[in-house]
């Protein structure tokens, strides 16, 4: 019996490679580089299985086309946006993610920016690296404290949770959130987190604002004007959710303003592209999109990947069936 022919649209470690070869008819991108939508439209229709990344946007136009033989996308990332999963639902193709396996790395890049934005690493950084550096003295970028702040979380799924574990019994912080979803009682009591009924009563109790929740057109431009408007005066913004839970022109304008202090920023509206304003702000930290970016959690998220590849082909179900 012929093996299931499966297309990985980019590069991925070697070991979830070597894996994709052992399981099917597999063809890699060897050049790494992002397909078009002709090369997605090839793919659908090419493929029996899709192994697509964040970047590749999977819209109903390419899941409704006539001649389309993939039966499954299988996104490597927890975040499933790219994808049009009514679309999907619609034409009869599954949809699987990756959870669980990047948790704890996304949430060390969360404290990362926390840590980096409060304490103008990146600013000293740059400093030393240009040469401007003249030597210790008392008044030298001074900045803000962490431990013992208050951090409020927007989303306590899986991140939101490793990262108010890590804050409360790390640095001693006081944890707020807001979630549809509420923790028990005894979970909350664990990572020290005060359930609040709004965003809103968040941002204004907040030294530090971190994004947790899910893309969805409900989230889109989440945090805009009237919330920065809410932070506390000082308050730094930390995304490592998903760009366009963020409106950037309105980020912008309170950095501007001073209606908030600074950002750490992974994840962008229009990725790759950054605006040019964020990027000459120095109360801003800007990471290229690298919360699970460690080898371990990047071969997990492979092996995840496959694993529900081979359960739909061997007629089982997928563990992480989304659609």
């Amino acid at each position: 019996m012929a093996r299931p022919k499966v297309i990985i649209t980019r590069k991925l470690p070697e070991a979830a490679e070597l894996r994709a070869r052992e399981l099917f008819d597999v063809e890699l991108n060897a050049a790494d580089t992002q397909l078009d939508v002709a090369g997605l439209a090839r793919a659908m229709r090419e493929a029996d299985g899709l192994i697509p990344c964040v970047a590749d946007k999977i819209t109903a136009e390419l899941l409704a086309a006539s001649g389309r033989r993939v039966k499954i996308v299988s996104n490597y990332g927890v975040g499933y946006n790219n994808i049009d999963v009514d679309a999907a639902k619609a034409n009869g193709v599954v949809v699987t993610n990756t959870p669980d396996v990047l948790t704890e790395d996304t949430a060390d890049l969360a404290l990362t920016l926390m840590l980096a934005t409060a304490r103008r690493a990146g600013e000293g950084e740059r400093e030393v690296r240009s040469g401007k550096w003249t030597g210790w003295r008392p008044t030298h970028m001074l900045a803000t404290r962490v431990n013992g702040k208050t951090l409020g979380l927007i989303g306590i799924g899986r991140i939101g949770r490793a990262v108010a574990r890590r804050a409360h019994h790390g640095f001693g912080m006081r944890v707020l959130y807001h979630d549809p979803f509420p923790l028990s009682d005894a979970e909350a009591a664990s990572i020290g987190a005060e359930r609040r009924e709004s965003i809103e009563a968040v941002l204004a109790e907040s030294d530090f604002v971190s994004l947790h929740c899910p893309a969805t057109p409900e989230t889109k431009h989440l945090m805009n004007a009237a919330r920065f408007a809410q932070m506390r005066n000082g308050a730094i913004l930390i995304n490592t959710a998903r760009g366009d839970v963020v409106n950037e022109g309105d980020l912008i304008d309170a950095l501007r303003s001073g209606a908030i202090a600074g950002a750490g920023l992974d994840v962008f509206e229009k990725e790759p592209v950054v605006p040019d304003a964020l990027k000459g702000m120095e109360n801003v930290v800007l990471l290229p999109h690298l919360g699970s970016a460690t080898m371990e959690t990047r071969v997990a998220m492979g092996m995840r990947a496959l694993d529900n590849l081979e359960a739909f082909f061997g007629g089982r179900a997928p563990r992480d069936r989304v659609a």
